[in-house]
């Protein structure tokens, strides 16, 4: 796959990749996101490239950086927020309002890779993965790539009240990002397949599917929101929305393994 940052954990610290191969070490994936659109590409293309990357994959995101998330973009998803919350009314009325749902998820320290475990909340009986589309937005807010992001959430916090929805989103081991960051345009984006896989003792126990193409809100337009009164001068990751939601009887538990692909991306969690 052309023009494919990846991120990984070498003996001298976390080194990027380009392609398959390191890019100088002082490379900073928000210095560039930083520079102005019309330069960036061919700066990147600039740099001396190394030896081939092998070193185990980290999540694409550097420490400084944030990690935010959209909600209910996907009527499935609406749908499900409806059975499961005592407030119903609100996914109603968000999922048709001009303002979407914006959330913090997590800081880039926070943020679990491929292979690496994600978690449940000790203190809930309800959890689920959810599969999206993650943008790579740079400091201008514009969509410069994607990965795929695992929204892991609680869904009986949630359910009891909206208003516990950082504590549902935003805990340890709740978000991952990877395998590594498809550059491209937002054009490349919009019809993109989304599936789900997770298995429990070698088998699987849900798979579900769908298209980044059902999703009701423009790309842009969600990006356009989580920048109007926020600065981001390295550049943001916006997860885009869950179209995959499995059913009420379904939770996750301790050594399941989930794997979501989108377009030609795949990224594979433990659960812990």
């Amino acid at each position: 796959m052309p023009a494919y940052l990846t991120r990984h954990g070498t003996a001298d610290g976390p080194r990027w990749a380009l392609d398959g191969y390191y890019l100088p070490a002082d490379f900073s994936l928000g210095a560039w996101l930083a520079r102005p659109l019309d330069e960036a590409y061919a700066w990147l293309a600039a740099q001396p490239l190394g030896d081939a990357a092998d070193a185990p994959l980290l999540a694409p995101i550097e420490d400084a950086q944030e990690a935010w998330a959209s909600g209910v973009t996907y009527l499935s998803s609406r749908m499900a927020r409806e059975a499961e919350s005592q407030s119903a009314d609100v996914y109603q009325k968000v999922y048709g309002a001009e303002r979407p749902e914006l959330f913090f998820k997590a800081n880039g320290w926070r943020v679990r890779g491929h292979g690496q475990p994600i978690r449940i909340r000790g203190d809930s009986g309800w959890n689920v993965p959810e599969p999206e589309l993650v943008l790579l937005l740079d400091a201008t807010g514009a969509i410069r790539g994607h990965a795929v992001g695992n929204d892991v959430s609680s869904r009986s916090i949630e359910g009891e009240n909206p208003l516990y929805l950082p504590q549902a989103k935003v805990y340890d081991g709740a978000c991952a990002i990877g395998p590594g960051i498809a550059l491209g345009r937002a054009d490349e984006l919009r019809d993109l397949p989304v599936t789900l896989r997770i298995e429990r003792a070698g088998a699987a126990v849900f798979a579900g599917e769908t298209r980044t193409s059902q999703i009701k809100r423009g790309l842009e337009e969600l990006a356009g929101f989580l920048f109007r009164e926020l600065a981001f001068p390295q550049g943001a990751f916006l997860f885009t929305g869950t179209g995959i939601v499995p059913g009420e009887d379904f939770t996750l538990q301790a050594g399941d393994v989930v794997r979501i692909g989108i377009g030609g991306l795949a990224l594979e969690n433990p659960v812990s």
